[in-house]
C-alpha cells in the first residue's frame, strides 16, 4: 500500500539537455536558404549583380569587354549559382568606393536649372544641349523616336555620370566633350550600340558611363572633337572664395 501512495517516485526524467538540441539544428538550415546554388534567380536577383557590374565599370574594375561579357552571362542566368561567380572579384556595394562628394565637379552655377531625370520620345523628339547641369543619373528611353544629349556645355555635379538609354525604332545619341572619360556596355538586337572609348589624362575628370540596350534601333556615344570642359576649375575657385568672403566678412 505504502508503494502504490508514492505519487511522485524519481524526478529523473527532467534533462536540460532536451530543449538544446532543436536550436542546435536549426540555424545550419537558416543559413544555407539565401545561398542555395540551385535557386532560381529573380529579376531583383539579376538587377542587384548588374548594379554590382555596372559601378566596376564605371570605377574602372573592369573594361568595357570584360562587363559586356559578364552583363550577358547575368540575363541569360537561370539560378543564383550562376549569378554569384560574376562578381566574386569584385567588392561589395558600398565597399571601396570613391567618394563623389569630394570631386571638384561638384560645383556648379545655382542659376543653372537641373534637368529631368527622364528623357523619353515616343513617335517625337527630346533634346537636350546647351548650358544645363545633369544629374548622376538619366534615363532615356525611345520609341519611334529621337532623343539627342549634348554633354558638351553641361555642368558636371559629380564626377561620375551615368546615362541609361533604351531605343525601340528609334535613336538615342549622346555627344561629350573630348576631354572627360567615356566609358559604355550594351546590347544591340537587329539594332546598333556604339560607344566610342575615351579615358582622360586628368585623373579627375568627369566619367560618363552609358549602358545601352537597342532593338532595331541605334544608340551611339561618341566625344565631339574641339569641345572641351574647361572652366570647371575656375568655377570651383570662384565658389570657394564667395564661401570664405562669406563666412569671414
Amino acid at each position: 500500500m505504502d508503494l502504490e501512495k508514492h505519487p511522485h517516485p524519481p524526478q529523473a526524467p527532467t534533462a536540460p539537455a532536451a530543449p538544446t538540441a532543436p536550436v542546435a539544428q536549426a540555424a545550419p538550415v537558416a543559413q544555407a536558404a539565401p545561398t542555395a546554388p540551385g535557386l532560381r534567380a529573380s529579376d531583383a536577383d539579376r538587377d542587384r549583380i548588374a548594379d554590382i557590374l555596372r559601378d566596376a565599370l564605371a570605377e574602372g574594375r573592369l573594361t568595357a569587354e570584360e562587363h559586356a561579357e559578364r552583363i550577358d552571362s547575368v540575363y541569360r542566368a537561370k539560378t543564383v549559382g550562376e549569378l554569384q561567380p560574376l562578381v566574386e572579384d569584385l567588392p561589395a556595394p558600398g565597399g571601396g568606393r570613391r567618394d563623389q562628394t569630394a570631386a571638384p565637379w561638384a560645383q556648379a552655377d545655382p542659376n543653372v536649372p537641373v534637368t529631368a531625370e527622364s528623357l523619353i520620345a515616343v513617335f517625337s523628339s527630346s533634346t537636350r544641349k546647351g548650358r544645363w547641369r545633369i544629374g548622376a543619373r538619366t534615363k532615356a528611353f525611345s520609341l519611334f523616336g529621337n532623343i539627342e544629349i549634348d554633354l558638351t556645355e553641361a555642368l558636371f555635379e559629380q564626377r561620375l555620370t551615368v546615362i541609361d538609354a533604351t531605343s525601340i525604332f528609334g535613336n538615342v545619341e549622346i555627344t561629350v566633350p573630348e576631354n572627360i572619360s567615356l566609358r559604355g556596355s550594351g546590347t544591340g538586337i537587329f539594332g546598333n550600340f556604339e560607344v566610342e572609348n575615351l579615358e582622360s589624362e586628368n585623373p579627375e575628370a568627369p566619367v560618363v558611363v552609358v549602358n545601352g540596350y537597342s532593338v532595331f534601333g541605334n544608340i551611339e556615344a561618341k566625344p565631339k572633337r574641339g569641345k572641351f570642359v574647361t572652366d570647371l576649375h575656375k568655377r570651383l575657385e570662384k565658389h570657394l572664395d564667395k564661401h570664405l568672403r562669406k563666412h569671414l566678412g
